[in-house]
This record gives C-alpha cells, sequence and structure tokens, in this order.
C-alpha cells in the first residue's frame, strides 16, 4: 500500500463498471487522459495489466477481473469506516444505516427499537431504496443492511431473518372486473398485463412477475417501474396491474386501487439481507432485535388465536 493513490482505486472501479474512459471521467469530473493517467499510474504499481484496450472497446483482463473481485469489497469497507467515523465524529454515535423498500413496520420497528435499546451508542438511520434495484446500495456500501422482498440468491449477501410470509396481492384499479372478488386465481392473471420492476433478477421475476400461468396462459408484461409509486400509478391509470407482497400491500391503500389475494403463488415474504463479510458490529446485533421481535410477534399471534 505504500504511496498507494485512492483516486488511482476509484478510477479504476468507476471504469470497471462504465468500461468507457470517456463516461468514467464524466463520473469522476476528470478528464479523459486523466483515467488513462490514473489507471497506467495504479498498473505500473501492481505490476500487471488491469484493462484491455482497443479502438472499438474496454474490457477487464482476467487479472482485472481478479484484481476487482478482491478491491470493490475491500473499497467498500474502508468507505464505510471513513463514513461511520464521520457520523460519529458529528453527535458521538454509530450508524447502522438500514435500506427499506416502503414503510417501516411491524418487527422491524420494534427490531430497530430493541437495537437502540441494547447499543445506545449506535443509531439507525432508514434510507430508502428503488424496487428495481434492491442489492445496488448493499454493494455500494450506501446501506449496512436492508429490508427486501424474497427470495434472494447472490453470492455476495447473506440472507438473515425472515419474516412476513403471506399470500401475494394482485394490485388492480378498482374499476377492474376482477376488483370485487375477495380473491383471484393465478389463471386470472392472464386477463391484465403486468407491470413489472426493472432490473430484477431473473429468478426474483419468475416469483413476482411472472410471464406465464402454470396452465400455460401467457401473462402480458407492460413496460418496467423503478419505484413502487411509479406502479401504483401505472396501476390507478388502467396500464396494469402489480403483485405485491401483503405487507407492502397493507400499508398503500389508495381509493383507486385494490389489493386481492392470489391464490397459486408462491406466498411473499421479507428477509433482512446484509453484504457477506461485513465487518459492521451493529448488523449482527439487529438481526438478533429483529429474531426476537419475529418471536415476540408469533407469541402474539398465538396467545390471539387461542383468546379467540
Amino acid at each position: 500500500m505504500k504511496g498507494i493513490e485512492i483516486r488511482e482505486l476509484e478510477c479504476f472501479l468507476v471504469l470497471a463498471e462504465e468500461l468507457h474512459f470517456g463516461h468514467a471521467g464524466e463520473r469522476l469530473f476528470v478528464s479523459q487522459s486523466r483515467v488513462s493517467q490514473l489507471l497506467r499510474s495504479l498498473e505500473n504499481r501492481v505490476g500487471a495489466p488491469l484493462v484491455d484496450r482497443t479502438s472499438r472497446r474496454v474490457s477487464l483482463t482476467p487479472f482485472g477481473e481478479e484484481f476487482l473481485a478482491a478491491l470493490g469489497p475491500a473499497y467498500r469497507t474502508l468507505a464505510a469506516v471513513v463514513d461511520g467515523a464521520r457520523e460519529r465524529a458529528r453527535d458521538g454515535r454509530r450508524r447502522l444505516r438500514l435500506g427499506f423498500q416502503g414503510s417501516v413496520n411491524g418487527p422491524v420497528a420494534t427490531a430497530v427499537r430493541v437495537f437502540e435499546e441494547r447499543d445506545p451508542e449506535s443509531r439507525v438511520d432508514i434510507v430508502e431504496i428503488t424496487l428495481s434495484d434492491p442489492f445496488g446500495p448493499l454493494r455500494e456500501g450506501e446501506v449496512d443492511a436492508a429490508v427486501v422482498l424474497l427470495p434472494v440468491r447472490e453470492r455476495d449477501l447473506v440472507v438473515g431473518p425472515e419474516f412476513s410470509r403471506q399470500p401475494q396481492r394482485l394490485v388492480l384499479p378498482a374499476d377492474h372486473p376482477l376488483a370485487s372478488r375477495s380473491r383471484v386465481g393465478v389463471e386470472d392473471m392472464a386477463r391484465v398485463p403486468l407491470v413489472p420492476v426493472r432490473k430484477a433478477p431473473d429468478y426474483w421475476l419468475r416469483v413476482h412477475s411472472p410471464t406465464v400461468t402454470p396452465l400455460g396462459r401467457t401473462i402480458r408484461h407492460e413496460s418496467g417501474v423503478d419505484t413502487l409509486q411509479e406502479g401504483l400509478s401505472l396501476v390507478a391509470a388502467g396500464r396494469g396491474a402489480m403483485l405485491l407482497c401483503g405487507s407492502t400491500a397493507r400499508h398503500h391503500g389508495r381509493e383507486d386501487i385494490v389489493f386481492v389475494p392470489v391464490s397459486g403463488l408462491p406466498e411473499s415474504s421479507m428477509g433482512l439481507v446484509w453484504p457477506r463479510g461485513s465487518t459492521h458490529p451493529g448488523v449482527p446485533v439487529l438481526a438478533g432485535a429483529l429474531s426476537d421481535a419475529l418471536a415476540g410477534f408469533s407469541q402474539e399471534t398465538a396467545t390471539d388465536k387461542t383468546a379467540g
């Protein structure tokens, strides 16, 4: 690390994403020639080419791919350490940034409160993340953990406590013929186009935005959206329907849309997720607090059923 420049590392990481010297320069607010200079300097320090450059394309060398895989997590950890120190210097409390799609409620809200009681020197900051890119903020170090809609099958992410398992809801315009039903079957989904989420992994889309019913009927798709509010607005405008988990549906009631349970689909569930190898001391504490909160909610539910 002797004499290494952080700017060189940042340049390589951005170039590895853009695979274009001009675009990398725009993101770094430097010239294209400066990007080339920083990259050459890093390659000289490392002792091997990291990028193949031709007149038509830019690509990482095999050595560059290996270097990127090792550097990315280390750089995000370093950035998190600096950000944490800055936040703690500001008010003396360590921050845990929790990403969330929608509203914090139920066991998650309880877990946040328990976490702060167990670790008075820490504070949870809630950061909204988009439906279309729930894993990006985790990988970029913008959040330390996130509550996301499962399934999650990413090798670089750990799935902790899972909760809120319940039937998926089909979000429909209030005047749609299916909106008056108490429940719809999965085959009914062929009667209305779905509004999917952009950029989501294929395995996730197969669960939450299927393209075919179990009997082989085609489910048409509209243009994708990035945020929940975009999707709900399109549904209200009669452009299609969306599939949402029960907890999200419960907290986004509107007069112009309805949420109808769907039978024949896998139940939806939420989960707490964080980067594999995370060194933030608050992540396991929050996971434990959420597990305890879930146990408490289960006990309350069982008691209510017994009393009923």
